[in-house]
């Protein structure tokens, strides 16, 4: 597997990464069951706690509420020791969501991010698909625009997080990450993951525990050990309030990253 695009962020990936959906909204999650978005202490013990854990990755968007603010808040000071993920194209408010593909609108919401965010780059900036992907794609100016901003140095990597497979190989033409949806629940088709490994993309597994469907050695063990694209995958990103949990699942992913490499 090429490296060089992972020497770019600065950091080697840690197997897992922190989704932190949870710690900004609650509304149209789809979890199992509902829960309360931390008090800003407990926001900001889980974030540093990850990070003290071992774990390189953190993982945010516009559409996540108040999770890029609380990221630039609470662990604004320590932007050297993580790899910084959000996305554009997609923000949330009392209405639902709504999109944006144009390239004003990926510029400002990437301006809004950094704000909040408390940074001058992201390490990774990625399209946050409505489902449309091929429009999205073919129509609109975002990929163009995504690719000026990295060459500009205010993203590292730029990528495509999306719904369908066909969206996913397409976004290979320009993308240097692609975050993929897969887990035990959905592992059959894996086209876009190998078809990222053969050009040396970084790949970022979301909903790899189906959104909490799944107990985390299960899923992990699937992610990283039997699955046919294992040696694949650079990180899976799991949703979490518990620092705890999150260490486990670490040690379980570095075991099996072990195994397996």
């Amino acid at each position: 597997m090429d490296d060089t695009r992972r020497s770019l962020l600065g950091h080697a990936l840690s197997p897992i990464g922190l989704g932190s959906f949870k710690i900004g909204r609650s509304a149209g999650a789809k979890y199992p069951s509902p829960y309360d978005i931390p008090r800003d202490e407990d926001a900001e013990h889980l974030l540093n706690g990850v990070l003290d854990a071992g774990i390189t990755l953190i993982d945010t968007a516009p559409a996540y509420g108040s999770s890029e603010e609380r990221i630039g808040r609470f662990i604004g000071h320590r932007r050297g020791e993580y790899v910084l993920c959000t996305k554009a194209g997609e923000h949330h408010g009392d209405e639902g969501s709504t999109f944006d593909f144009s390239a004003a609108g990926i510029r400002r919401s990437l301006d809004e991010s950094l704000a909040r965010l408390r940074c001058d780059h992201v390490d990774i900036l990625l399209l946050h698909s409505s489902g449309e992907d091929m429009s999205i794609l073919e129509e609109s100016d975002a990929p163009q625009t995504l690719c000026a901003l990295r060459d500009e140095g205010r993203a590292t990597l730029v990528g495509f997080s999306g719904k369908t497979r066909q969206g996913e190989l397409a976004a290979l033409a320009w993308a240097d990450v692609l975050m993929v949806d897969y887990s035990i629940t959905n592992g059959d088709d894996t086209s876009s993951i190998e078809a990222a490994r053969d050009a040396g993309a970084v790949v970022l597994i979301k909903k790899g525990l189906a959104s909490g469907h799944v107990d985390g050695a299960t899923a992990l063990g699937f992610l990283l050990g039997e699955s046919p694209v294992a040696d694949c995958i650079d990180c899976v990103v799991i949703g979490s309030t518990s620092v705890p949990r999150m260490a486990s699942n670490l040690e379980l992913a570095e075991s099996l990253r072990t195994r397996t490499g």
